[in-house]
Protein backbone atom coordinates (compact mmCIF):
# COMPACT_ATOMS: atom_id res chain seq x y z
CA UNK A 1 0.00 0.00 0.00
CA UNK A 2 1.60 3.69 -0.94
CA UNK A 3 1.16 6.86 0.97
CA UNK A 4 -2.04 8.21 2.54
CA UNK A 5 -2.48 11.59 4.60
CA UNK A 6 -4.91 12.70 6.71
CA UNK A 7 -8.26 12.55 6.19
CA UNK A 8 -8.07 12.08 2.64
CA UNK A 9 -10.91 10.97 1.29
CA UNK A 10 -11.05 7.48 -1.05
CA UNK A 11 -12.28 9.44 -4.08
CA UNK A 12 -8.81 11.77 -3.73
CA UNK A 13 -6.44 8.72 -2.85
CA UNK A 14 -7.71 7.04 -6.21
CA UNK A 15 -7.56 10.14 -8.34
CA UNK A 16 -3.63 10.40 -7.07
CA UNK A 17 -2.91 6.89 -7.31
CA UNK A 18 -3.41 7.30 -10.96
CA UNK A 19 -1.36 10.70 -11.00
CA UNK A 20 1.30 9.04 -9.31
CA UNK A 21 1.38 6.48 -12.51
CA UNK A 22 1.71 9.56 -14.89
CA UNK A 23 4.37 11.16 -12.76
CA UNK A 24 6.50 7.45 -12.96
CA UNK A 25 5.94 7.55 -16.56
CA UNK A 26 6.72 10.93 -17.20
CA UNK A 27 9.94 10.24 -15.08
CA UNK A 28 10.39 7.14 -17.72
CA UNK A 29 9.60 9.32 -20.72
CA UNK A 30 12.17 12.21 -19.17
CA UNK A 31 14.70 9.56 -19.00
CA UNK A 32 14.04 7.99 -22.57
CA UNK A 33 14.60 11.50 -23.60
CA UNK A 34 17.85 12.29 -22.23
CA UNK A 35 19.14 9.04 -23.66
CA UNK A 36 17.94 9.82 -26.79
CA UNK A 37 20.09 13.55 -26.19
CA UNK A 38 23.30 11.72 -25.12
CA UNK A 39 23.43 9.55 -28.50
CA UNK A 40 22.87 12.05 -30.53
CA UNK A 41 25.65 11.83 -33.71
CA UNK A 42 28.60 13.91 -33.45
CA UNK A 43 27.38 17.86 -33.64
CA UNK A 44 29.03 20.41 -36.15
CA UNK A 45 32.71 21.52 -35.83
CA UNK A 46 33.00 25.07 -34.03
CA UNK A 47 33.62 27.32 -36.94
CA UNK A 48 36.31 29.66 -34.90
CA UNK A 49 37.43 29.84 -31.77
CA UNK A 50 35.47 32.93 -30.83
CA UNK A 51 37.66 34.74 -28.54
CA UNK A 52 34.99 36.72 -25.86
CA UNK A 53 35.72 39.97 -23.49
CA UNK A 54 35.89 38.20 -19.59
CA UNK A 55 37.59 38.93 -16.20
CA UNK A 56 41.00 36.36 -15.66
CA UNK A 57 42.49 37.44 -12.61
CA UNK A 58 39.86 40.42 -11.76
CA UNK A 59 41.09 42.51 -14.85
CA UNK A 60 39.25 42.55 -18.09
CA UNK A 61 41.01 39.80 -20.39
CA UNK A 62 39.85 38.35 -24.06
CA UNK A 63 39.09 34.63 -23.33
CA UNK A 64 38.63 32.28 -26.35
CA UNK A 65 35.97 29.65 -26.75
CA UNK A 66 38.30 26.33 -25.93
CA UNK A 67 39.95 28.49 -22.85
CA UNK A 68 36.28 28.16 -21.37
CA UNK A 69 36.50 24.15 -20.78
CA UNK A 70 37.09 23.64 -17.22
CA UNK A 71 40.64 21.11 -16.62
CA UNK A 72 40.13 17.56 -17.39
CA UNK A 73 36.66 17.93 -18.25
CA UNK A 74 34.92 17.98 -21.97
CA UNK A 75 32.05 19.19 -21.52
CA UNK A 76 30.90 23.68 -22.04
CA UNK A 77 27.25 24.93 -21.78
CA UNK A 78 26.76 28.71 -22.94
CA UNK A 79 23.74 30.67 -22.31
CA UNK A 80 22.91 33.42 -24.10
CA UNK A 81 21.76 35.96 -21.96
CA UNK A 82 19.12 38.76 -23.21
CA UNK A 83 20.83 41.57 -22.63
CA UNK A 84 22.09 43.51 -26.03
CA UNK A 85 23.43 46.71 -25.84
CA UNK A 86 19.99 48.11 -26.87
CA UNK A 87 18.85 47.05 -23.55
CA UNK A 88 19.11 49.27 -20.33
CA UNK A 89 18.00 46.64 -18.57
CA UNK A 90 18.42 42.46 -19.24
CA UNK A 91 15.52 40.42 -19.79
CA UNK A 92 13.19 39.61 -16.43
CA UNK A 93 13.19 35.86 -17.51
CA UNK A 94 16.65 34.95 -18.31
CA UNK A 95 17.77 37.00 -14.98
CA UNK A 96 16.02 34.98 -12.59
CA UNK A 97 16.46 31.78 -14.46
CA UNK A 98 20.44 32.64 -13.96
CA UNK A 99 20.18 33.76 -10.38
CA UNK A 100 19.47 30.00 -9.66
CA UNK A 101 22.62 29.23 -12.10
CA UNK A 102 24.68 31.24 -10.22
CA UNK A 103 23.52 29.71 -7.10
CA UNK A 104 23.76 25.82 -8.39
CA UNK A 105 27.39 26.84 -10.17
CA UNK A 106 29.67 24.90 -7.85
CA UNK A 107 27.66 21.77 -8.38
CA UNK A 108 27.35 21.97 -11.80
CA UNK A 109 31.59 22.48 -12.32
CA UNK A 110 31.93 19.17 -11.11
CA UNK A 111 30.73 17.76 -14.22
CA UNK A 112 30.94 21.00 -17.09
CA UNK A 113 31.62 24.50 -17.39
CA UNK A 114 29.02 26.93 -17.56
CA UNK A 115 29.02 30.14 -18.76
CA UNK A 116 26.80 33.03 -19.51
CA UNK A 117 27.38 35.28 -22.71
CA UNK A 118 25.63 38.95 -23.69
CA UNK A 119 25.81 41.53 -26.24
CA UNK A 120 26.47 44.44 -24.26
CA UNK A 121 29.90 45.33 -23.29
CA UNK A 122 32.16 44.13 -20.41
CA UNK A 123 31.30 46.76 -18.45
CA UNK A 124 27.90 47.30 -18.47
CA UNK A 125 27.74 42.78 -17.28
CA UNK A 126 30.18 43.37 -14.84
CA UNK A 127 27.95 46.15 -13.24
CA UNK A 128 24.93 44.47 -13.29
CA UNK A 129 26.63 40.95 -12.16
CA UNK A 130 27.74 43.41 -9.02
CA UNK A 131 24.17 44.59 -8.66
CA UNK A 132 22.78 41.24 -8.91
CA UNK A 133 25.06 39.74 -6.15
CA UNK A 134 26.13 36.53 -8.57
CA UNK A 135 29.25 35.22 -7.44
CA UNK A 136 29.85 32.57 -9.29
CA UNK A 137 28.39 32.59 -12.65
CA UNK A 138 30.75 33.66 -15.09
CA UNK A 139 29.53 36.39 -17.26
CA UNK A 140 31.18 37.39 -20.81
CA UNK A 141 30.79 39.86 -23.74
CA UNK A 142 30.11 38.26 -27.04
CA UNK A 143 30.54 42.35 -28.55
CA UNK A 144 33.05 42.25 -31.52
CA UNK A 145 32.35 38.52 -32.03
CA UNK A 146 29.84 36.52 -33.94
CA UNK A 147 28.86 33.55 -31.54
CA UNK A 148 25.68 34.50 -30.66
CA UNK A 149 24.48 35.02 -34.60
CA UNK A 150 26.37 32.02 -35.86
CA UNK A 151 24.58 29.38 -31.97
CA UNK A 152 21.34 31.69 -32.34
CA UNK A 153 21.37 34.17 -29.86
CA UNK A 154 20.49 36.12 -31.69
CA UNK A 155 16.72 36.30 -33.83
CA UNK A 156 16.81 37.23 -37.69
CA UNK A 157 15.59 40.39 -36.79
CA UNK A 158 19.14 40.64 -34.98
CA UNK A 159 17.36 41.04 -31.82
CA UNK A 160 18.43 39.08 -29.12
CA UNK A 161 17.09 35.69 -27.75
CA UNK A 162 17.59 32.78 -25.26
CA UNK A 163 19.66 29.94 -26.11
CA UNK A 164 21.53 27.73 -24.49
CA UNK A 165 24.18 25.52 -26.43
CA UNK A 166 26.02 22.68 -25.16
CA UNK A 167 29.53 22.26 -26.78
CA UNK A 168 32.43 19.28 -26.56
CA UNK A 169 35.56 19.07 -26.48
CA UNK A 170 37.10 15.61 -28.68
CA UNK A 171 40.99 16.52 -28.21
CA UNK A 172 41.77 20.09 -29.90
CA UNK A 173 38.48 19.53 -31.63
CA UNK A 174 35.33 21.54 -30.48
CA UNK A 175 32.02 20.40 -31.56
CA UNK A 176 28.78 21.28 -30.79
CA UNK A 177 26.52 18.76 -29.04
CA UNK A 178 23.18 20.12 -28.23
CA UNK A 179 21.00 23.53 -28.30
CA UNK A 180 17.84 24.30 -26.48
CA UNK A 181 16.15 24.81 -29.88
CA UNK A 182 12.37 24.47 -28.50
CA UNK A 183 13.13 28.20 -27.36
CA UNK A 184 12.94 28.78 -31.00
CA UNK A 185 9.37 26.69 -31.83
CA UNK A 186 6.02 27.58 -31.04
CA UNK A 187 4.29 26.36 -27.65
CA UNK A 188 0.86 24.48 -27.66
CA UNK A 189 -2.34 26.49 -27.18
CA UNK A 190 -1.91 28.50 -24.18
CA UNK A 191 1.96 28.09 -23.22
CA UNK A 192 4.97 29.77 -24.15
CA UNK A 193 7.89 27.56 -26.15
CA UNK A 194 9.01 25.95 -22.42
CA UNK A 195 12.51 25.18 -23.93
CA UNK A 196 14.43 25.69 -20.76
CA UNK A 197 12.00 24.85 -18.10
CA UNK A 198 13.88 22.03 -17.30
CA UNK A 199 16.53 24.82 -15.53
CA UNK A 200 13.71 26.49 -13.52
CA UNK A 201 12.54 25.58 -10.39
CA UNK A 202 10.62 28.51 -10.07
CA UNK A 203 8.39 27.09 -13.20
CA UNK A 204 8.54 23.74 -11.68
CA UNK A 205 7.40 24.52 -8.41
CA UNK A 206 4.61 26.35 -9.72
CA UNK A 207 3.36 23.71 -11.61
CA UNK A 208 2.99 21.44 -8.03
CA UNK A 209 0.50 23.44 -6.45
CA UNK A 210 -3.74 23.91 -7.30
CA UNK A 211 -3.25 27.22 -9.26
CA UNK A 212 -0.11 26.24 -11.07
CA UNK A 213 2.63 28.83 -12.88
CA UNK A 214 -1.27 30.86 -14.49
CA UNK A 215 0.11 33.60 -16.50
CA UNK A 216 2.95 34.54 -13.94
CA UNK A 217 6.38 35.43 -15.58
CA UNK A 218 9.30 36.61 -13.18
CA UNK A 219 10.52 40.29 -12.74
CA UNK A 220 13.77 42.11 -12.04
CA UNK A 221 12.61 43.04 -8.70
CA UNK A 222 9.13 42.64 -7.11
CA UNK A 223 7.23 45.28 -4.81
Amino acid sequence: MGLTFPNESAEYRAARERLLAREIELRRLIEAVARERRALPPGGVVPEDYVFEGVVDGAPAKVRLSELFLPGQDTLAVYSYMFGPERARPCSMCTPLLDGLDAAEPNIRQRLALVAVAESPLDKLRAFSEERGWRRLRLLSTAGNHYNRDYHGKGSDGGDTTMLNVFRREGATVRHFWGTEMAHSDGDPGQDHRGLDMLSPIFAMFDLTPAGRGDFYTRLSYP
